[in-house]
């Protein structure tokens, strides 16, 4: 190693040499640059996997333009829609098509648990509003309480999924009806529910009867294929009655739904708060072991300092020593958090991974903050005289 970074810097590799010296230190500051990587990834992993688990419904729909309450802030919240105002909205020569979107949560109650399902319900004759892979499966929810279940759902077994078939159906009770489920899909677990289950709009109204066919929950737009969205919805504020309704295009809606998870939810600003007390963590660290390593080393600096070298051969030496901190602390910090982030994907089904852009970030994160833990720890230097440091 020594022959590498003197090889790298043109020089002798003072810091290398001086954080070696005393390897018991050494091993604990890469303890704990890993550390802070490993809690700054979980944090990352946990935000992005919210943000995946948030968009992830939004990707059953193919919409262009979404009519919603004045109070729903998110897909799953808010109030109701008056149906009337989509026929308003087709009044619009550029709407070609819509449909209500109906929300509800179904409790499946089964021997090692009860499953909280985030069931859709959506007219299936119009399956253009359905993704392909849902819009392939639409003819089975036009039967008699039927539904569409998601395989990856929290706490259902793999086997009892890939069982569910057409010829195969699975059946279950919910608030005394019984519900048949004939296909799956892949959805997965999310922060409100253990997954998803699709229905059709009849059915839907079944299992809650005291839903109206009048009042879905969000009202989905088409529009012709040349027409802008955004320019259509501002026409349609326009057009609709109900001034308070929240009339967009279908990806500012989920954009809005993302921003309202990650800075209004309790979740999104903890683990926003998270990621920067890793950040805040790694740079004390960093700091307390250089800034030990220069009052351990003042009587050879003032030497240097008095020999006539330049506070820029300080730093050098400092930042050489962030430098391989935090190279070298990435690395187990990268490994471990791959693999805790591997295990709680499997435990709790949510999608959770380490990604390529998180590594990236981390570690030029890592390698900012070492620096500035470097520069801070200089700073006794750059106003000491050679004779005091004697």
């Amino acid at each position: 190693m020594s022959t590498l970074l003197q090889w790298l810097f043109g020089r002798l590799p003072i810091g290398w040499l001086q954080l070696t010296h005393s390897r018991p230190r050494f091993a604990a500051a890469l303890a704990g640059v890993a550390f802070a990587n490993v809690l700054v990834f979980v944090q990352l992993g946990i935000m992005n996997s919210m943000a995946t688990a948030t968009m992830k419904p939004y990707a059953f729909f193919q919409a262009d333009i979404m009519i919603s309450a004045s109070d729903a802030n998110s897909m799953t919240e808010g109030g109701n829609v008056a149906r009337q105002w989509l026929f308003q909205a087709l009044a619009d020569p550029d709407v070609i098509a819509g449909t209500g979107l109906f929300i509800a949560n179904v409790s499946w109650a089964r021997a090692e648990k009860t499953l909280g399902l985030t069931t859709y319900g959506i007219d299936p004759a119009v399956p253009m509003f359905l993704s392909p892979d849902m819009a392939a499966k639409a003819g089975t929810l036009q039967l008699h309480n039927a539904g569409i279940l998601d395989r990856f759902s929290r706490g259902l077994p793999k086997d009892e999924a890939a069982a569910i078939r057409p010829q195969t159906p699975l059946s279950f009770e919910v608030s005394g009806t019984t519900l048949s489920l004939y296909d799956t899909f892949a959805g997965g677990g999310g922060f409100g529910g253990d997954g998803y289950m699709m229905v059709s709009d009849q059915t839907f109204l079944t299992l809650f009867p005291a839903r109206r066919s009048a009042a879905p929950d969000h009202i989905l737009l088409k529009i012709r294929p040349d027409a802008d969205a955004d320019l259509v919805a501002a026409r349609l504020r326009d057009l609709v009655s109900d001034k308070t309704l929240r009339i967009r295009s279908y990806a500012k809606a989920a954009a809005d739904d993302l921003s309202y998870q990650q800075t209004k939810r309790p979740t999104g600003i903890i683990f926003g708060f998270g990621v920067i007390i890793g950040i805040l963590v790694g740079i004390v660290i960093v700091y307390q072991v250089l800034s030990t390593d220069v009052a351990d080393h003042l009587s050879e600096y003032a030497t240097f300092k008095a020999m006539g070298y330049s506070q820029g051969f300080f730093l050098g030496i400092v930042f050489e020593e962030a430098l391989i901190l935090a190279v070298l602390g990435f690395v187990p910090g990268f490994a471990v958090a791959s693999g805790l982030l591997a295990g709680m994907a499997a435990v709790t089904t949510l999608p959770l991974a380490m990604t390529a852009d998180m590594a990236v970030m981390v570690f030029i994160g890592t390698l900012v903050a070492c620096s500035l833990s470097g520069a801070i720890a200089t700073r006794r230097l750059a106003s000491a005289d050679p004779a005091d440091l004697f």
